[in-house]
């Protein structure tokens, strides 16, 4: 029971955290959204801001088990389509995954007060995303997949645009459609401009060819 209390402190915490900010959470609104005192807080947290860490520790966690991360890398494709699909299925988790999408704002709001949630911030929205999609194009141009280039450039040259389209989602949900669109598109013109020629295509047994 007290576990379960924990999680729901800071389940409501990740939501007020995304909407008002850490200065603008206030402990006792807090407590009151889950039917508690501001008491039973205390029994769990010493104070916010070790719900604060608490939280960064669990969402961290998340992501990685459900996006990925340096430790835990998605396979590398083995044609140029699966690249495309591969990259729409990881998109629409970091749109539509609720928990994610609120750590998303948090940071984006916190990054400016909080040095942890600086951090982070230039991990997830820069650095390990990169580190990545460096390691899934280097995996491709070893099979033949993609023409010879730095993959860390081409890593760069990928992730940025679609974490910008990302964040148009965050700010404006009602273009999300339109985003995805973009999104799929844009990968749909890396893998012509990089890929080399029939790379994508399903391989044909001997006894056909």
């Amino acid at each position: 029971m007290a576990n379960d209390t924990k999680e729901r402190i800071l389940e409501a915490a990740l939501e007020m955290f995304s909407q008002k900010g850490y200065d603008g959470t206030n402990i006792r609104e807090l407590t009151a959204s889950l039917g508690l005192v501001k008491s039973s807080m205390y029994k769990h947290f010493e104070n916010k801001e070790e719900i604060w860490n608490a939280l960064l520790d669990k969402m961290i966690a998340y992501y990685a088990q459900h996006f990925g991360s340096r430790e835990n890398l998605p396979p590398v494709p083995e044609t140029l389509d699966e690249l495309v699909g591969m990259t729409m299925r990881m998109v629409d988790v970091t749109i539509h995954d609720e928990k994610i999408v609120m750590t998303r704002k948090l940071l984006t709001i916190e990054q400016f007060r909080d040095e942890r949630a600086r951090e982070l911030a230039t991990k997830h929205f820069l650095t390990e995303l990169k580190e990545m999609f460096t390691y899934i194009f280097e995996g491709m141009m070893n099979k033949g997949l993609l023409r010879q280039d730095d993959p860390e450039m081409l890593a760069f040259a990928y992730t940025a645009p679609i974490s910008s389209l990302i964040h148009l989602c965050d700010r404006e949900p009602e273009k999300t459609d339109d985003a995805l669109a973009q999104i799929k598109t844009f990968s749909g013109h890396f893998i012509k401009t990089y890929g080399k020629n029939n790379a994508n295509r399903t391989a044909v047994p001997s006894g056909n060819e």
